[in-house]
């Protein structure tokens, strides 16, 4: 394959991703999760509604991962996607990882994939949780060494 052949094949994959995630902001957007006071029913327990939500994202994502290894899926630049097993357990990497994750969800109001399509819906305060969630990912880059795996 040329260079510029691998180039288009590769605009094309940026193209595609940019509308995936474009209808996926649609579809946070319509299904109401991007809704501080859905996020805030659901931690006061008021509504089943994103708890529903999240079980069938649960589904589809369980559902859609053995297809992938059942049917040797590959990636759009062609190579074959790869998942490796992972070791669960109640240990304390998980406590700790859940815990900071809950935080930052209740006092935002939303977790890390929504916060996107917030600032294009004009939440533009959520540029600040943007900001931070990339301070904290280089941050982790930075202890990851240090880090029980």
């Amino acid at each position: 394959m040329s260079t510029e052949q691998a180039q288009n094949r590769t605009g094309v994959a940026l193209l595609v991703y940019l509308l995936l995630g474009v209808a996926f902001g649609v579809t946070l957007t319509k299904s109401e999760v991007l809704s501080w006071f859905r996020i805030q029913e659901m931690f006061r327990f008021q509504s089943p509604r994103m708890y529903e939500i999240i079980a069938s994202a649960v589904v589809v994502a369980a559902a859609s991962v053995a297809l992938i290894k059942r049917l040797g899926l590959k990636t759009v630049s062609g190579e074959p996607i790869a998942i490796p097993p992972k070791t669960l357990g109640l240990g304390i990497r998980y406590a700790a990882g859940g815990t900071i994750f809950g935080l930052g969800w209740a006092l935002t109001g939303a977790c890390p994939g929504p916060l996107f399509a917030l600032v294009g819906n004009g939440v533009t305060v959520m540029i600040v949780a943007i900001g931070s969630a990339l301070v904290g990912t280089w941050v982790y880059g930075l202890l990851r060494a240090r880090l029980p795996h």
